[in-house]
Order: structure tokens, then sequence, then C-alpha cells
């Protein structure tokens, strides 16, 4: 009698990590009339960040010392490893919290599960991956919600606490910021490989070891004086964000392609055109609003709007507070962590050089 094929849980879903995404022009279309998208702050004076600003998280004041700090983010399969899967979609929920500069406090899983097709036991190391991201981050999971679903999915609610003078928006950039990313970018062009059985394990060790680095630095950000903007880098890829960055701050965003942190190997992979579909649709929602530097070729393109899932945070810093932001990112794991380009009083969009 043969051994029963193992099940592999990406091939139970038809997209993966933050790659399944909206496209961000698709979602602007969608939100545009919804009434929660009007007014809603003038409304709620308690309610800090809404959906006014599409901020990573809301902030809700509590009092003159502390806001509650609350998202949500979930997703499709992007390894088959489940413990793994686990981890890396908790890490990724976790990072709005501290992308607004908060400290997690508690979360509550997400998990839509095909019962019929997945073996409990599996069903189990995913939750446990998830909870020991959670243990890392020092916070338990609480509770959560579970349904029958016909691909899996797992996310968490994320409950973190601010200090409402101190949380960091994405649209608080100020002229001649520095733009600092903390970590490399390419997490998507490794997941492309990875289908095409074409990922190296040092590239999938890579993958794992980024996705699943917390992005604690955020809460020591936001404590520091000159950080200006924060935010992290996920399905919208770096010029999403760092766009959403520049609109909301009424300023240009330049970055330079050669000074960007970009994961080993990813480079090579994507000249071979491991690349995902997402890339391309996230360029035809917001390229029109992106320079390009004369001879930019696609390689370099698919970078710059690779969807990275659990990705690093992007911070607009003072000049006289680089090294400080490096060295708090560096001790803390980010060890790829750097200076990308600039923020200027021009017209909003993004404009990458060489």
């Amino acid at each position: 009698m043969s051994e029963p094929v193992p099940i592999r849980l990406t091939h139970l879903s038809h997209g993966g990590g933050c790659g399944c995404k909206i496209a961000p022009a698709v979602l602007e279309k969608i939100l545009a009339d919804t009434p929660f998208a009007k007014g809603v702050l003038s409304q709620f004076p308690d309610l800090l960040v809404g959906i006014e600003s599409g901020d990573d998280a809301a902030v809700w004041r509590l009092n003159d010392q502390q806001a509650i700090v609350a998202t949500t983010d979930f997703f499709m399969p992007i390894v088959d490893d489940p413990f793994v899967f686990g981890q890396i979609a908790a890490t990724n929920a976790l990072s709005d919290v501290y992308a607004m500069g908060g400290r997690p406090l508690f979360a509550l899983a997400l998990v839509g599960m095909p019962i019929d097709k997945l073996p409990h036991d599996t069903i189990r190391q995913i939750l446990a991956g998830g909870a020991a991201a959670a243990k890392d981050a020092g916070i338990p999971i609480a509770g959560g919600h579970s349904i029958d679903s016909q691909e899996p999915i797992y996310g968490l609610v994320a409950i973190g606490v601010v200090d409402p003078a101190k949380f960091k928006k994405n649209n608080a950039a100020r002229p001649d910021d520095v733009l600092i990313l903390g970590k490399g970018l390419g997490v998507g062009i490794y997941l492309a490989a990875l289908k095409k059985d074409a990922l190296p394990a040092a590239g999938y060790a890579a993958m794992v070891a980024s996705t699943t680095q917390l992005n604690t630095p955020g809460i020591a950000l936001s404590e520091l004086e000159g950080v200006h903007a924060m935010t992290d880098v996920t399905g919208f890829g770096l010029l999403g964000h760092a766009l959403e960055l520049a609109r909301g701050s009424s300023l240009n965003a330049h970055v330079a392609f050669g000074r960007l942190p970009v994961l080993p190997g990813v480079a090579a992979l994507a000249q071979a055109g491991l690349v995902t579909g997402a890339s391309g649709r996230n360029w035809t929602s917001y390229g029109a609003s992106v320079n390009l530097f004369e001879g930019c070729q696609d390689w370099q393109q698919a970078i710059l709007t690779d969807p990275q899932t659990s990705g690093g945070l992007l911070v607009a810093c003072a000049a006289d507070r680089v090294e400080v932001v490096l060295d708090i990112f560096r001790r803390q794991g980010c060890e790829q962590a750097a200076v990308i380009g600039e923020l200027t009083a021009a017209e909003p969009g993004v404009t990458v050089t060489a």
C-alpha cells in the first residue's frame, strides 16, 4: 500500500501572503463612497487614526497618556510548513501595531480552514506557529474565531497601546526628512521562486528569517524625537507604501535604487523572471505617480513593486536622527536597515534614481 501524498498548503490557496491584497487602485474604488470613509474622525474625537489616511492601524484615545492601537491582518499560505505559516502570519499582523509605535498587548486568532482537506494536526501546527510569534512579542493569543472555509486562512486581530502624543502616522513626514527601510526587499520574489521549486535552501532560510523578524524597533522609534512618520512595507511594495507616505505628507519621496537593502539572491531571481503577478498589479495601480530613472530594467521595477509579507518599517526622520534610528534597528536584529532616500517639498509622488 502506497504512502499518502503529503498535503501542500500552498496548493489549497489561489494566492498567498500579502500578495493576496486587493490592488491599491481597486481598493480605492471600493472604499470611495462607503459611509465610514467620510468624516469619521470628526464624529468621534477620540478616534485619532481611522481610515482617512490609509494608515496601518486604528488609534483610539483612552486618556491623555494611553491610546488603543487596533488592527487585523490575515492571508492564505505562502509556505507549506504549517508552523512557519502560522509564525509568518502572526508576525505580519503584529507589524501594524509596531508601525504605529505601539506596544502589543494581546491578540485574537482569525482561523478559516478546509476541515475536509486538512488534518487536525496540520491546523494545530498553524495555530502553534502563531502562538510562538505572539510569545516572542511577549503577548498571549487570548481567543479568536474560526470557520470552515474552502481555503486555509490564518491571521490575528492585534491590540496594542501607545502614548497618544507619540504614535507615528504615515502622513506626517517633513521636507528634507531621510527615508530609512528596516528590512531587505524581495519576499514576493522568493515566493515566486518557491512556487516553481527554484528557490535555493539558503533563500528559503533568508525568507523565513525576514518574515518572522518582529518589527519591535517601532516601539523605541515612537519615543525618539525627530522621527516624524512611519509605516510598514507590505502588499503594495516599497513604491506603494512610499507613495502613501509621500502623498499623505504632500511631499515627493526620492528613492535611490542602488541604496535599497535587498535579500540575498533576489536580484538574480528577478532577472530570471521569477516575480509575482501582484507586482504588475501594483505598478498598474500607481505607476503614473512614479518617475523611474532612465534605463530602469524590468527586474529592478519588480523589486520596487514586489509585495512584501511581514516587510520592514519605512521611517521618515530628521537628518540628525539617522544614526540613532539605524542603531535602534540593528540592535534589535534588523541588520539590513539602510538609508534609501529623502523627502522634498515638490509635487507629491515618488522619484526613483539609480
